[in-house]
């Protein structure tokens, strides 16, 4: 199994493998899901100070912020998965 890295925007860079969902910020559960992250220090801002548009949660119990739209970063991990099936 090799390490498959993803841009989530801004240089940021997480491991592909450890993605289990890809979110928009804007309901209620998903802001809920936020604070928590946030009481628990779990969570990690790359937005650099921009308007979150995507919420990435890893295996890990990291909850990571991006500016990037879902459907973009979504479309990075499959452009990368199905480049790796082409090796």
């Amino acid at each position: 199994m090799s390490i498959q890295l993803i841009n989530i925007g801004f240089g940021n860079i997480v491991s592909a493998n450890r993605i289990i969902s890809i979110v928009s910020p804007e309901s209620a559960p998903i802001k809920r899901i936020i604070q928590d992250a946030r009481d628990r220090n779990m969570l990690i801002d790359a937005t650099y100070g921009r308007r979150t548009r995507a919420v990435i949660v890893a295996d890990s119990d990291h909850v990571i912020l991006s500016a990037v739209q879902p459907e973009t970063v979504a479309q990075r991990l499959t452009v990368k998965e199905d480049n790796n099936d082409d090796s």
